[in-house]
């Protein structure tokens, strides 16, 4: 990869987390991360009570700024499952949506855009005129499904199409290749390659066919991509969302696209949950190793068991997980 492909440098990386699986409002943090108590104080809560608190869902949304040369621009990365845990939990943390300049979805599962509708809405809501790049690719629009063990398949929610979106103000660029958005501050891969011998994708995953009479396998869902930001003096921070390519994929190919900068952190869904990525735990952890990560921030669908094996084998001091309402500066 040539170098004038690598995101620009940035002074500061902030993540604020607004939609994740789980809450955790009250453990104590790295003196680089916030806790969603104190970053619903920040936003003006007065009284600490149900009604005042985020929301956690099944999914994932992140709201990433950067620091470059004085200017702070952001960018929305998912909308978690569905519009309410955006615009509840965005209101209670106060998120500007009126400063979002891009969107990206790492894949087309509803987990992820279920909420970009809403999100689109409240972005346009502050900033009518403006046009939102929103970056996608080809492969996200088939009709999805989970094969069950008993053979059925149970369909997903469709995800917001491409006609819709614009007709919502968003300026879709639908592409499988790397793109580099808000003048180069962020990167977005393009296709992960398959590398890992272990990492097989999630094996119950199927789409309708292309004539629509039925269901065909899709374990490997190569829709989906991952995000980077380079972070002077630090290095590159990898968002994985899902991690359905694999987390040891997703970095092995963040390494071989930025072979002249270090890893410094990984965060999202690692997806090793459930009885088959449960299974690779063991290697993923071990390989993880190899990268020399001062942060790894396991998020969404990691899971409980994923979680508690990159602890035993990073410490505290390396793995922090993220939760709603969490804020992370890099």
């Amino acid at each position: 990869m040539t170098t004038h492909a690598l995101p620009h440098p940035v002074e500061r990386l902030t993540v604020q987390v607004l939609v994740d699986n789980v809450t955790d409002l009250l453990s104590t943090n790295h003196d680089h991360v916030k806790s969603e108590l104190n970053c619903l104080v920040d936003a003006g809560m007065t009284e600490w009570g149900g009604t005042a608190i985020c929301c956690a869902h099944f999914g994932l949304s992140l709201v990433l700024t950067v620091s470059s040369n004085g200017t702070e621009r952001t960018l929305l990365f998912d909308g978690g499952p569905e519009g309410y845990a955006v615009e509840r939990n965005g209101g209670k943390l106060g998120v500007d949506f009126g400063s979002v300049e891009a969107v990206m979805l790492s894949h087309g599962h509803w987990d992820h855009a279920g909420g970009l509708r809403k999100a689109l809405e409240l972005i346009r809501a502050a900033q009518p005129s403006r046009k939102v790049p929103y970056y996608l690719h080809p492969g996200m629009f088939h009709p999805r499904g989970l094969k069950l063990p008993n053979g059925e398949v149970l369909p997903f929610a469709e995800i917001p199409g491409i006609e819709e979106l614009r007709q919502n103000g968003a300026e879709v660029i639908v592409t499988s290749e790397p793109e580099r958005p808000l003048d180069g501050l962020f990167y977005v891969s393009g296709e992960i390659p398959r590398v890992t011998p272990y990492e097989k994708g999630f094996p119950p995953h199927v789409r309708r066919s292309e004539d629509g009479s039925g269901w065909e396998p899709d374990p490997l869902i190569m829709d989906e991509r991952f995000l980077a930001v380079n972070v002077k003096d630090k290095g590159i921070i990898v968002f994985s969302a899902c991690s359905h390519a694999g987390l040891i994929n997703v970095l092995t190919h963040a390494r071989e696209v930025f072979p002249d900068l270090s890893l410094h952190a990984v965060m999202g869904g690692f997806h090793l949950s459930g009885a088959a990525p449960e299974a690779i735990i063991p290697e993923t952890v071990r390989d993880l190793a190899e990268f020399d990560l001062r942060w790894i921030v396991p998020a969404h669908c990691t899971g409980w068991r994923a979680v508690n094996a990159l602890v035993n084998a990073f410490g505290e001091e390396k793995v922090t997980p993220a939760a709603v309402g969490k804020r992370f500066t890099f």
